[in-house]
């Protein structure tokens, strides 16, 4: 009986979810094509065209839509995770309820500081250095559904990016690592914060060290965050 309490429990979880989405999606259809000129913004300005191109027949109709879904998808985020602390917080004790919900709460909004850190910061200095390295004689017309993909893709490295400072909470919480390992490698974040910075953003010191800096700045909050572990002053 508790099982199929549990099961029917789930459902309706699921249930409320599915709603969610398929409602948020909804609405987000009818402004589809506004979104994706959000979306292209960072670089159509920056094109000599002016402008992307489609190479499909349905690219101009699908791309949007596509993209619209995404969004419905991250913006009914803190849904899912509603749903799912409502479901599991009854099997949990009292100190594990105080810690998980600032936990999911914490990791939702570095996500989308991650999304955003990519869109206002990451793409425009990407897009101004890749509209002039095309060699003489190649006009930079890029195709919308290429775009959407390395745009997407992009933004959802930068927002799982942004959940170190929750990973090395939980590996401390996990006792997988101790607080002071992390303290000795500083150094080494620093180093590789910087390799991530030349690795990804254009080849001039200030895109590097704009995008470096945040990634130092990650690990530090995630120090700061384990001290708040329990016991983890005595790991």
């Amino acid at each position: 009986m508790n099982a199929l309490h549990y099961f029917i429990e789930l459902r309706t979880r699921l249930l409320r979810c599915l709603i969610c989405l398929v409602a948020v999606f909804a609405l987000l259809s009818y402004k589809a094509n506004t979104l994706y000129t959000w979306l292209s913004f960072p670089l159509l300005h920056r094109l000599p065209s002016g402008h992307l191109i489609a190479t499909q027949v349905i690219a101009p109709f699908f791309a949007p839509f596509k993209l619209a879904f995404l969004v419905a998808v991250l913006a009914c985020v803190p849904v899912f995770l509603y749903q799912t602390w409502q479901f599991i917080s009854p099997a949990l004790y009292g100190r594990e309820r105080r810690w998980l919900w600032p936990f999911f709460v914490l990791s939702l909004v570095l996500f989308y500081a991650g999304v955003a850190f990519a869109y206002f910061l990451i793409f425009p200095l990407l897009f101004q250095f890749l509209a002039h390295a095309a060699p003489a004689g190649v006009v930079l017309m890029p195709d919308m559904n290429d775009y959407l993909n390395f745009t997407t893709q992009l933004l959802l490295v930068f927002g799982v990016l942004f959940e170190i400072p929750m990973a090395m909470v939980l590996l401390v919480g996990l006792n997988v690592i101790t607080r002071a390992r992390l303290v000795a490698w500083r150094s080494y974040a620093i180093v590789g914060a910087f390799i991530v910075g030349m690795l990804v953003a254009p080849p001039d010191v200030l895109s590097q060290t704009l995008l470096a800096l945040p990634m130092w700045g990650l690990y530090e909050l995630g120090l700061w965050l384990t001290r708040w572990v329990p016991d983890a002053k005595k790991k």
